[in-house]
This record gives structure tokens, C-alpha cells and sequence, in this order.
């Protein structure tokens, strides 16, 4: 039975959330594996919006087991409002539908206050963080001083955890010249969220190898994209955490060999949400005209996305670092009525043309695109489910992507709706 991984190919943005949730239909599982309440799914459901951060996209679905792995850094306020927000649109979430992997890492509210603070000080280098305290949190879980879920049931233990972790903590705000953080306040407070969300807490490794052996189909679900890896991306400008498909591994307590496919789901043109290097940026009307017609403005944030060409060179590098067997491409219908399209195909980076997005902060800025112009068309794709409903110049845009990005076209998004999807192969299907 066929596992498949869903990660963003570009800087996220790209649509998963529709996707996920068209995939979740014949998934029996749904992992959310890295990324916290910085990530942002809209889903359009029988006419009902659903926004999620934290929550898999398969709790809006009935029967279906959503899983939070070990890999997400939880903010466990956060997730109670929003298990909160959708019960109050009628969703019931309970432990029959939710688990939450113990050794995940929690993000305290002292995270999100560093986050702001270091923004603020870095002036005009700051990164374009969400100030949500994600990047603090994994910094937490990699110098070994995190509190983690499993320490909210055993309270006994959790205040000399606290307290190695403030001992890190109070010595920053010393020396950022902000007020030290009482140990006894933030015990206090993580009693007291404590039962919203220990109920949900189980050992997710050995449920989703339990679930795998039984032949249930899992569905691996990844936030922000492949160029905000921490090791593949645009580094520094990049998010905290591993987004490449081999993270589902990582983040979820499943081997490798679970996972039989990665889809990767590609916006028909480039968005990017903060700072760091974008070189198809388009900063004009064709620009504009991207950003107003995709209705480009982040799920969590609301900041306004910069908007630009397709760039084929990037989507290629992270085909092949993420291993991607296919690619959903979403929000075809953007691009109808644009005379001609550009589309990027590699770079020249001082005088000379390179085929790959260097890793190198500074040449990452200098790189200038090489594009090729397709002609546009002037039929609408909006809601097409037909290969045939599309405008022949449509068409050929899209066989010319699967060219450059070496890497086919499986998935087809002509609008929000789940519905209006051209499907090539069933992902979950050898």
C-alpha cells in the first residue's frame, strides 16, 4: 500500500492545503511531520473555510486519524484555540481523531518574545521570521534544554526542567535588557494547559508502525516549501526546520522505507512571503497582477506575498533533493489572460550561466534569471477537471514545466475548490 509525502517544492504558499485535503479523501492516516503554528492550510470544504496551523488537514474530514509527529515544534496555547475554533464550527475532535507524539517540543511564550526581540535588533538583516518562537523552540531542541509534551504529565519533573531551560533563557534577556522570566509563572501556566492537550498524547512511532503494518494508507504532510529548507534553502532566510521530504521520516518515527512516494506541490508562477534572495521577483504590474488575482496574502501572517515568474532551475534542485516522483501544480488559472509568460530557466551569475540556485547567501543575490517566453491564453482554465477544457497554449505551458523540472505533472488545481482538480495518477496508486 502506498505512503505518500506532500511537501511544498518553492518557498510554501503553494497550495498544499487543497491538496492534502483532496489526498486526505483516500489517506486513513494524516501526519503533520515538521514546522509549527507558522504554517498556514486554507480548506475550502462543501463551501466551509477551514484555517489550520498546527491541526493535519484530515481533521476536517470524518473517520480519519490525524497525527502531530515528534518533528512539529507545538505551541500548546495555540493548539487548543484552534481545536477550540474548529469544534466551534461543528468539527468534533477527540482523541479518536487526534494524537500528539510525546517527544514533540513545545514553544513557550518566552519563544515568541526572543523571536521579536532578535527581529527588531537585526534591523534591516533581519530574516522575515513569523515572530512565533519556531526558530527558538528547535534551538531549544537541539541544545537540549526543551521542554517536550511527555514533561506535561509528569509534573513532578517539569519545574527542574524549567528551570535548565531559564538558566539559558534569563542569561539572553540580561543581556538584551528585558525582564527575567519567573519560574514559578511558567509552571503555573503549563499546569494549566496541561489537560487541554495531554489527552491527545501517544508514543506516534509505534502507532504508525502498527497502522503501516496493517496496510493503512498514510499521508505525510509538510509545511512551508523545500526552499526554506535549513540545509537546502536560501540560508539564512530560510525557516528552522528540515522541509524536504526526508523530514517525513525524521519528524513522524517511520523509517525511510515507509514512504513509496513524494509529491510535490508547485505554484504555476513563485511566491515568497519575508526577506532573502527571490530572482524572479517581479516588482511592476505583472507582479501586482499575480499577487491580486492569486489573492497572495499568508494564511497566519496576512502579510502580502512578492510574487514573480515561475522559476523551472529551483524547481528542479528541490525535485532532486526531495526525490519527487511528481507534482501537483496549483493555481493554473492565475496566469489566464497574461499575453506572454516568462518563465526562468536557469541563471547568470557574474557573466556566467549556471544551471542550479547556488547555496551561497551573496550569489544567491546576484543571480540574474534566464528566461524563456511562452505565449499566454486567453481562455479561462478556471474550475477546468478535463484535460481537454484547458486552451491548447495552456497546455503546452504546462508539458514545458514537466520538461524543465524533469519531473511530471500528476495533479492539476484550477481553482480553490477540492473539486476542480485534473488528476493524471492517484499518488496512492502504483
Amino acid at each position: 500500500m502506498a505512503n505518500v509525502a506532500v511537501i511544498g517544492s518553492q518557498w510554501g504558499d503553494e497550495g498544499k492545503g487543497k491538496i492534502v485535503d483532496w489526498l486526505s479523501e483516500r489517506a486513513d492516516i494524516i501526519v503533520r511531520f515538521q514546522g509549527g503554528h507558522n504554517a498556514g492550510h486554507t480548506l475550502v470544504v462543501d463551501g466551509v473555510i477551514y484555517k489550520l496551523s498546527l491541526l493535519p488537514s484530515g481533521v476536517v474530514r470524518p473517520n480519519k486519524l490525524s497525527v502531530i509527529g515528534n518533528g512539529v515544534v507545538v505551541d500548546p496555547w495555540a493548539l487548543a484555540k484552534e481545536i477550540s475554533e474548529l469544534r466551534a464550527q461543528g468539527l468534533e475532535i477527540s482523541r479518536d481523531n487526534l494524537r500528539l507524539a510525546e517527544n514533540a517540543t513545545l514553544i513557550l511564550p518566552f519563544h515568541g518574545e526572543l523571536d521579536g526581540l532578535r527581529e527588531a535588533a537585526a534591523g534591516t538583516n533581519a530574516i522575515g521570521t513569523t515572530k512565533r518562537g519556531i526558530g527558538p523552540a528547535y534551538e531549544d531542541k537541539v541544545g537540549r534544554r526543551a521542554i517536550r509534551v511527555m514533561d506535561l504529565v509528569n509534573l513532578k519533573t517539569l519545574r527542574a526542567k524549567i528551570d535548565r531551560s531559564l538558566t539559558h533563557h534569563n542569561a539572553l534577556r540580561r543581556g538584551l535588557g528585558v525582564e527575567e522570566i519567573s519560574g514559578d509563572d511558567l509552571y503555573n501556566q503549563l499546569v494549566e494547559i496541561a489537560p487541554s492537550i495531554t489527552p491527545y498524547i501517544d508514543r506516534v512511532w509505534q502507532l504508525l508502525d502498527q497502522q503501516r503494518r496493517e496496510g493503512k494508507r498514510i499521508l505525510f504532510e509538510g509545511a512551508q516549501g523545500a526552499m526554506l529548507d535549513i540545509d537546502h534553502g536560501t540560508y539564512p532566510f530560510v525557516t528552522s526546520s528540515n522541509t524536504v521530504a526526508g523530514q517525513a521520516a525524521t519528524g513522524s518515527g517511520l523509517g525511510p522505507h515507509a514512504i513509496t512516494k513524494v509529491l510535490g506541490i508547485t505554484k504555476a508562477y513563485t511566491t515568497r512571503v519575508g526577506a532573502g534572495p527571490f530572482p524572479t521577483e517581479q516588482d511592476n504590474e505583472a507582479g501586482r497582477l499575480l499577487g491580486e488575482r492569486g489573492h497572495e496574502f499568508g494564511t497566519v501572517t496576512g502579510r502580502a506575498r512578492r510574487c514573480g515568474w515561475f522559476d523551472a532551475c529551483f524547481v528542479r534542485q528541490t525535485v532532486k533533493v526531495s526525490g519527487i516522483d511528481g507534482i501537483a501544480l496549483t493555481k493554473l488559472d492565475v496566469l489566464d489572460g497574461f499575453e506572454e509568460i516568462k518563465v526562468c530557466v536557469g541563471y547568470r551569475l557574474d557573466g556566467v550561466e549556471i544551471d542550479y540556485l547556488p547555496a551561497a547567501q551573496g550569489a544567491q543575490t546576484r543571480v540574474e534569471p534566464i528566461y524563456e517566453v511562452l505565449e499566454g491564453w486567453k481562455t479561462s482554465t478556471e474550475g477546468a477537471r478535463k484535460w481537454a477544457e484547458l486552451p491548447a497554449q495552456a497546455i503546452k505551458y504546462v508539458k514545458r514545466l514537466e520538461e524543465l523540472i524533469e519531473a511530471p505533472v500528476t495533479m492539476l488545481s484550477t481553482s480553490p475548490k477540492r473539486e476542480d482538480t485534473i488528476l493524471v495518477q492517484d499518488p496512492f496508486e502504483d
